[in-house]
């Protein structure tokens, strides 16, 4: 395959399909580290030029990682909708771009070919394009999942209550969860990252968030985000486990440095599955997994194979994808400035991949965040909260104050997602909008209603978390 393109006077040429991928990528850090970044914007434009000529049935026929060598391509590879790919694999990736930007391509036109389209594609089509293209596209995309409540719904913005406490003290994390459910979150998920890896303690921190979340009835689920084998063994414990919790990246290498495997994750899907605890739709078919990802994973364990950091995390998507979860989400700006170095390139990362993310059918959130030794600060998370929030990103997080405690890094707030549905006409999961009017928390329209007197939940609530 030879892969070249002239500018000028030069003639710009790739080793292999992988190279050019690397090449048209915006600027990075991790890829520049990496040793594979283009080394001038001339050869990112050529790179680019030449990319938008490639037909998109050469990811058919040519894998960035070779079939033999990595599972995650084995499983892009025999998962390949070739039906839904049809449709548009005439194309050149240029041509796909202009596709996927016409008025004619709605919803049901993306929702048949998500599919067919393996992550490379939605890769390389996300470098060809503006800030504008990834949010126009990605808006456009419809992604439903269901558990307690239903996530994803159009004009709709989902919170992940993340009221985690660097000791796991039960009364630390209670009024964590109680800030953030008066202040309307919790519809995504409400997840805590446990400071512990005990098992037992684990189970006892389950049976608390089940406990308040049984008492009120509210419609929505939890989780601990803990291993998966840890989730397995609570599991056959007797835990209340609604979501299993696994971080995922796009290679074999990177996922055995996370401790997991396909198999794993697939033991793991049919052992939560089997407790039967959704309420939306069949329990039988629920949505049970809960995938978190980031740009510079694979690279950060030494796994990426040489392949730029972006398409790895497109890969990571389609190790999401076979396992319909319920919520998957790009941490996008945790792992550090070595992989994105500052607020420009976490707002692009942020952007391409929940793009990559629903073009591919999954229910893709974001954690819009930074590491405090970043060349990055809250209005740079401003800005880009506010791109997903046009571009309809399914969920956000919501940590109280924007500042996680037990993970010291920088996120979102409950406010920011107040702002957020006051600016943009957002609504939550239509279950648990009701809970909240239900309570009297919030009005029929949404608003909260003003709790500068005691509300009757406080004092329940608090008297009935476990000590």
């Amino acid at each position: 395959m030879h892969l070249a393109h002239t500018v000028g006077d030069t003639i710009w040429s790739f080793a292999d399909l992988k190279d050019l991928l690397a090449k048209a990528s915006p600027l990075r850090s991790g890829d520049v580290l990496a040793g594979i970044a283009a080394t001038s914007a001339e050869e990112r434009v050529a790179a680019r030029m030449c990319l938008a000529a490639l037909p998109l049935s050469t990811f058919v026929d040519h894998a960035v990682i070779p079939y033999e060598d990595d599972d995650v391509t084995r499983l892009i590879v025999d998962r390949h909708d070739a039906g839904a790919f049809a449709e548009i694999g005439h194309l050149t990736v240029g041509d796909f771009r202009d596709w996927l930007l016409l008025p004619a391509t709605d919803t049901a036109a993306l929702t048949r070919i998500a599919p067919g389209v393996m992550p490379e594609m939605a890769a390389a089509v996300s470098k060809l394009m503006r800030n504008q293209d990834l949010i126009a596209v990605a808006r456009k995309c419809t992604v439903v999942t269901v558990f307690r409540d239903t996530i994803g719904l159009p004009g709709r913005l989902s919170i992940r209550l993340q009221p985690n406490h660097p000791t796991d003290d039960p009364m630390g994390i209670a009024l964590s969860m109680l800030d953030g459910l008066m202040y309307g979150a919790g519809d995504a998920v409400i997840g805590i990252n446990p400071a512990s890896d005990d098992v037992q303690a684990l189970i006892r921190l389950w049976h608390a968030l089940d406990e308040v979340r049984a008492r009120f009835d509210i419609p929505t689920q939890t989780c601990v985000l803990t291993h998966v084998t840890s989730q397995i063994a609570a599991i056959e414990k007797g835990a209340p486990i609604d979501l299993v919790f696994q971080s995922v990246a796009g290679t074999q290498k990177a996922n055995e440095s996370f401790g997991v495997t396909l198999a794993l994750l697939a033991e793991a899907d049919d052992a939560a599955r089997s407790l039967g605890r959704a309420t939306v739709g069949d329990p039988a078919s629920a949505n049970v997994m809960y995938f978190e990802t980031g740009q510079g994973s694979a690279l950060s364990a030494n796994a990426h194979h040489g392949v730029d950091q972006q398409t790895c995390e497109a890969r990571a998507y389609a190790v999401a994808r076979a396992f319909r979860p319920l919520l998957t989400n790009s941490v996008v700006g945790f792992i550090g400035p070595e992989y994105l170095y500052d607020g420009k390139q976490i707002v692009r990362a942020g952007l391409e991949d929940h793009f990559c993310g629903k073009l591919m059918g999954l229910p893709l959130g974001c954690d819009v965040c930074y590491t405090n030794h970043a060349e990055a600060d809250s209005d740079d998370m401003d800005t880009l909260m506010t791109l997903l929030g046009t571009a309809g990103v399914t969920y956000l997080m919501g940590v109280p104050g924007a500042d996680d405690v037990m993970l010291g890094y920088q996120s979102t707030s409950f406010h920011d997602a107040l702002y957020l549905r006051s600016l943009l006409g957002l609504k939550r999961a239509p279950e648990f909008e009701a809970w909240l009017t239900k309570m009297g928390i919030a009005d029929v329209g949404g608003r909260l209603i003003d709790a500068s007197s005691r509300h009757p939940l406080l004092d329940d609530f608090s008297s009935r978390w476990p000590r």
